[in-house]
């Protein structure tokens, strides 16, 4: 399992137009989209323009990076780049340990 995670600045104001960006690709190709889950988009409690974004992807790292491809991760992300600042963390995370149910 993976953990994709990325926090970003905003434009101040750009929360909305951000947020439209950013979810029309999960509605193209929602069987590409279900394969992270659960999926977050977070905000910060003291700065309305830092937002956080992560999921857990089910499968390997060449498995993310493959259906990355297929989804158009860089078409995607360049969608939502003009409503960012500056991007302050931007990664996957393998995952190493996990509570027991």
């Amino acid at each position: 399992m993976i953990c994709t995670l990325t926090a970003r600045r905003l434009k101040p104001g750009a929360y909305d137009d951000f947020r439209a960006a950013w979810g029309r690709g999960h509605d193209e190709r929602p069987d590409l989209a279900e394969r992270w889950n659960p999926v977050y988009l977070t905000r910060d409690v003291s700065d309305e323009n830092v937002v956080l974004a992560f999921g857990m992807f089910n499968g390997s790292l060449e498995e993310l990076r493959a259906v990355q491809e297929e989804y158009g991760y860089g078409e995607r992300r360049s969608e939502v780049d003009g409503f960012v600042e500056e991007i302050l963390l931007d990664g996957a995370y393998e995952v190493i340990e996990q509570p027991s149910s």
